[in-house]
């Protein structure tokens, strides 16, 4: 298998530039005063303002403390304030944002106390400025928005540093013609910079910071000069001209050194170090990150520490050293709450949950996005709200559920669109595309990337127009379009070589997708030229995820062309990689891909070793996913383990194959028996486990009680506590993945499942074998029985013809008009019995049992037909089905001396008339000791009270288990129906207190299968009864005619009346309608599934 680089788009911004803005402090003339306090007050305001400004803020923070407190003493409030506004300043360039605040309050108010308007506004610029950097938007737009009217009439110029808000853009274009003759151009571009970069008014910044240059120069002005060049830097990164960025950060750079300004300088590397990674430089960024940080920390500047140390993390984890960038990442989100920076918080829980779903931990990494989306919700940031939804939905799609994955996409799509986040929202329909292509829509995934090349062409970054062009090519692949792909990722590599981007991680990435297109068209050669192209880069660009996907493709050309020893060659380099970068999903496919070549080489040991190892890391990564994230993610992976268990039985090693096969899967409903002294290593899973464990002492002893004494105020009880303890159950198993890994098969089921078949019982459980490259299909049947080895035997199908097979011979079976359904059942038979009829005879069993999957669930196994002796599968056995609930449980001996049945029989009102249910309810109750309701005495209450009471329960009325419903009798998917038309569903089931139960017979409901059908529907209304406590279900696989069906029923109960074993009893009731050639939809619906004692 080789590993197609598809490109997901993240939309965070993982690495941060430094725009050069500084908060506002006023310059005041002051009448002079002899008052020696008063002059050494000012002059201890001048030297901090100079300390300020070299950058010594710690120093700067103790002059104006000492400022502080002679202010108070003499009671001069003006410049109270004025300290107060510059401790402020100073922790704020600390990165001390709330300290700041705190200041700021307090200058404020002195400022409006004393009528200082000039300090007022400054000091609400700078509140706003504050609010603005540790992510409160809409509240800096207060502040910004108060001051002003206030700066209007004092006449000064204030920076409204609210991103993308035009509005506060258009107060200073409404402003300019006043205040042509004070605002220089620096001024402007710095108010342009500061509303709009990078989001709405680019080209605006730089025709004003271009303007601004000239005037800088003349006068000499080399800091501002600096900051300007650095702020148009930026514009050029954020329009895609990496270059042209990197060419004023270098002209910036030197005149920061040159004047000793330590903090400029840090911001500036920091800048370089943002665009060479943007250009796939790793290696160069770090080195520039890394001179940053230490002037950062030398500075004091605590929010600029973090973002340089969240730059360095993110370095780490694009070149594959996810436990290094973790390093940084966690040192950078401290520093991010100890400033109260909740956009940079924010920021940083998205790359720490980026870096665990990089190393194949979504399931963690969608705890951090989870932190990190209320904290962009209470700041009011869009945006990043967006892209934190954006995150969430592609941690998803890590886990195999693109439909979970499309929930979060498409929140944040119109999220992205309604703030005019355009590059946002081409990153997101890139997404969704993505999706839509991992779960088989090409053509809506095409449409989407087709509509997010739209966007990136007019907005987006070179680079992101080639990714997305990769992804176009991509999908024309994948739908037999080889050629149209090469034409897409053609355009991507032209783009990538005309920005100058030749050393990237996109270059390789495109040169290795055009591998695969040739390789798919047969070109082995010219797919290698490419993959040998791609692999220099990802090593220079130190990228060892991107080497190990091309090592491993250049393996799986080299085995395509029989060059096995040359493929080995490679993919034991790749081995290795993914190993060290803890990718897990990429060591599974070069260990599949290694199995294959040993194989193929006739090293047989060493290719099940290395499946072995591939299945088992799948498992293991599967123990990380939450419940509903398990099935998507084995059936993405089942190639795998099919193609283990194909050569373990060519191996005759049939009990290794069969445990494979058993291993291999998830649970659908989780047998919560395991709970009972289950330990996990979460403490938190664990606390709720103790809880569940508690209520269920509680509900065995009730149980107790209700066995010797029943009463309805004690059924009652029992109920609400069997409801508690199974819903608490619940809960934990969605919740952690650590409880939904209790309910997986283990190695010890292997040995539970063969020590729990009941003596002389043989259990057959066929399995599909599709889909192994170069390997015919086959099914696999498995005979096991308690104490001999495992039996199995392959028999090819053509898969396509066998579905066709099994959705035909159903159609026949519920269709009493059908005549032509004897050659499809003896196929079937021939295909499920006949390749193990041998070893069944010899075993001599008493019964037979059969673990059916997909749609061999909707086929009653009774009915196959031999056409060499002219029997019905049941005529030579009783038959039952196992769940896996039922195939694992150790049932225990039910102490009742005889059975008793609570029988319901047709509710009214209904649809359809059931009147043979109501004489089979009261019929059963005459033959065994019981009680019967029948019409509107069959409630639903007395279904949830009563039934504990009882070893029989049985419902003969309407059920539905198919999905859309049953419309012919008025009901829901997996719903009963009761009188009065009030309804139960399945789902409930299992919290009713069953555990006194021997049976529940369902003698009247409808399944059907369709298409798509699997089984899941029958598998769980016999899960779900199970779990409730019942040994066994009996239900039917389709409304079938109502005089028979009481008839066999009453007979089933004559029969266990007489002593005989539930599956003997149902066998003996049918045998006779088989006897009389009857056609098997009248006798074979009603299927016994659980234990059959």
């Amino acid at each position: 298998m080789k590993r197609i680089i598809i490109t997901s788009l993240i939309g965070i911004t993982t690495l941060t530039t430094i725009p050069l803005i500084l908060p506002l402090l006023p310059q005041r003339s002051y009448a002079q005063t002899s008052n020696s306090q008063v002059e050494k007050l000012e002059q201890l305001i001048k030297t901090a303002q100079q300390q300020k400004d070299q950058y010594q803020y710690q120093e700067s923070i103790e002059t104006l403390q000492q400022a502080l407190a002679i202010a108070r003493k003499i009671k001069y409030r003006e410049k109270e304030g004025v300290a107060n506004l510059g401790l402020g300043i100073s922790h704020y360039l600390m990165g001390k944002r709330q300290e700041a605040l705190n200041f700021y309050d307090q200058a404020l108010m002195i400022f409006r106390e004393v009528g200082d308007r000039l300090g007022e506004t400054a000091t609400l610029n700078n509140i706003g400025l504050a609010y603005h950097s540790i992510g409160k938007p809409q509240k800096a737009l207060e502040y910004y928005e108060q001051a002003l009217p206030i700066s209007q009439e004092v006449e000064i110029d204030l920076f409204f540093h609210k991103s993308g808000k035009v509005k506060a853009l258009e107060y200073y274009e409404q402003a300019l013609p006043i205040r042509q003759e004070v605002a220089t151009p620096y001024d402007v571009a710095s108010i342009f910079y500061s509303i709009s970069f990078g989001i709405t008014r680019p080209l605006k910044v730089l025709e004003y910071c271009e303007q601004a240059l000239p005037t800088m120069q003349e006068v000499g002005d080399q800091p501002d000069f600096a900051t300007t060049l650095n702020n148009i830097g930026g514009v050029y990164h954020s329009i895609g001209k990496p270059l042209k960025a990197l060419i004023y950060y270098g002209q910036a750079l030197p005149i920061w050194q040159e004047v000793g300004n330590r903090s400029g300088e840090g911001d500036t590397l920091n800048n370089i170090g943002v665009v060479c990674y943007s250009v796939g430089q790793f290696g160069k960024a770090l080195e520039y990150f890394e001179q940053a940080l230490p002037i950062t920390q030398e500075v004091g500047d605590r929010s600029g520490e973090a973002t340089t140390l969240n730059n360095i993390g993110y370095v780490y984890r694009r070149i594959g050293k996810p436990q290094k960038a973790l390093e940084y990442f966690e040192q950078a989100l401290p520093m991010r709450q100890e400033v109260a920076d909740r956009l940079g918080e924010a920021i940083t829980l998205n790359n720490i949950g980026g870096v665990y779903n990089d190393i194949g931990k979504p399931q963690k990494a969608l705890e951090y996005f989870e932190q990190a989306l209320p904290i962009t919700q209470e700041v009011g940031d869009p945006s990043g709200e967006a892209t934190t939804l954006n995150n969430i939905g592609l941690a998803y799609h890590s886990t195999g559920k693109p439909q979970k994955a499309l929930e979060y996409l498409e929140q944040a799509l119109p999220i992205a669109q309604e703030v005019g986040d355009r590059s946002g929202e081409a990153t997101t329909l890139n997404n969704i595309g993505l999706a839509y292509h991992n779960i088989g829509k090409p053509q809506k995934a095409l449409a989407y990337f087709k509509l997010a090349l739209s966007i990136t062409e007019k907005v987006g970054t070179r680079s992101s127009v080639a990714a997305t062009l990769n992804n176009i090519g991509g999908v024309y692949n994948d739908i037999g379009k080889p050629q149209k792909a090469l034409e897409y990722f053609e355009r991507a590599l032209r783009i990538l070589e005309v920005v100058g981007i030749l050393l990237s991680s996109s270059v390789a990435a495109t040169l290795n997708n055009i591998g695969g297109v040739y390789n798919d068209i047969g070109q082995p050669q010219k797919a290698l030229e490419y993959f040998e192209r791609a692999l220099p880069i990802w090593q220079k660009v130190s990228d060892p995820s991107g080497e190990a996907a091309t090592l491993n493709n250049i393996g799986g050309v080299y085995y395509s062309i029989g060059q096995l020893q040359k493929a080995l060659e490679y993919l034991e380099q790749a081995l290795p990689i993914w190993q060290k970068v803890s990718y897990r999903s990429g060591e599974t496919t070069t260990l599949h891909n290694m199995g294959r070549v040993y194989r193929d080489n006739n090293q047989l040991e060493k290719a099940i070793n290395h499946w072995e190892k591939s299945i088992q890391t799948t498992l293991e990564m599967r123990a990380g996913l939450k419940k509903e994230n398990r099935k998507a993610f084995l059936e993405d992976n089942d190639y795998r383990a099919i193609t283990l268990i194909d050569l373990l039985i060519d191996q005759n090693q049939d009990d290794a194959a069969w445990k494979w096969h058993n291993l291999a899967t998830t649970f659908d409903l989780a047998d919560y028996t395991r709970l009972i002294d289950a330990k996990v290593k979460n403490p938190e899973a664990q606390k709720l486990i103790n809880q569940w464990q508690q209520k269920n002492q509680l509900l065995q002893i009730l149980y107790g009680k209700i066995k010797d004494e029943w009463s309805p105020q004690l059924s009652q009880q029992l109920n609400q506590l069997q409801a508690e303890t199974n819903q608490l159950a619940d809960n934990i198993t969605n919740k952690y993945p650590e409880v939904a890994e209790l309910f997986e098969f283990k190695p010890e089921d292997i040995d539970k499942l063969k020590a729990n078949i009941a003596p002389d019982t043989v259990v057959i459980q066929p399995a599909l074998l599709k889909g192994i490259p170069n390997v015919p299909d086959s099914i696999a049947i498995f005979l096991v029985t308690r104490d001999k080895p495992t039996i199995v035997k392959k028999v090819p199908i053509d898969t396509k013809e066998f579905d066709r097979l099994l959705t035909e011979y159903r159609a026949q079976l519920e269709n009493p008009n059908a005549d032509d359904y004897d050659l499809n059942q003896e196929k079937l038979y021939d295909y499920l019995i006949r390749p193990m009829e041998t070893e069944i005879t010899a075993y001599s069993p008493k019964q037979l049992a059969i673990i059916a999957t997909g749609k061999l669930r909707y086929i009653p196994f009774e009915t196959l037909y031999d056409k060499e002796t002219n029997q019905y599968l049941i005529a030579k056995y009783p038959i039952h089905n196992l769940t896996r609930i039922s195939a694992t449980r150790k049932q225990q001996q039910k102490t009742t001396n005889s059975p008793t049945v609570l029988a319901f029989g047709n509710p009214t009102p209904t649809k359809i008339d059931l009147p043979g249910a109501e004489i089979e309810a009261k019929s059963i109750v005459e033959k065994l000791s019981g009680k019967h309701l029948i019409r509107e005495k069959a409630t639903l209450a007395s279904f949830k009270t009563e039934s504990s009471g009882f070893s029989l329960v049985h419902l003969a009325t309407h059920g539905c288990f198919q999905k859309e419903g049953c419309p012919g009798v008025g009901l829901e998917e997996n719903t009963i129906l009761f009188a009065n038309g009030k309804t139960f569903n399945i789902a409930d089931a299992a919290l009713l207190g069953l555990e006194n139960t021997d049976l529940i017979v369902l003698s009247a409901c409808q399944t059907a299968m369709k298409a798509d059908s699997n089984g899941e529907e029958i598998a769980g209304v016999a899960y779900l009864f199970e779990r409730a406590g019942a040994d066994a279900v009996i239900a039917s696989l389709w409304n079938a005619e109502d005089g028979i069906t009481k008839d066999i029923m009453v007979n089933f109960y004559e029969n266990v009346k007489a002593g005989m074993t539930k599956v003997e009893a149902l066998r003996q009731a049918k045998l006779g309608y088989v006897r009389e050639n009857i056609h098997p939809f009248y006798w074979s619906p009603l299927i016994l599934i659980g234990e059959g004692e």
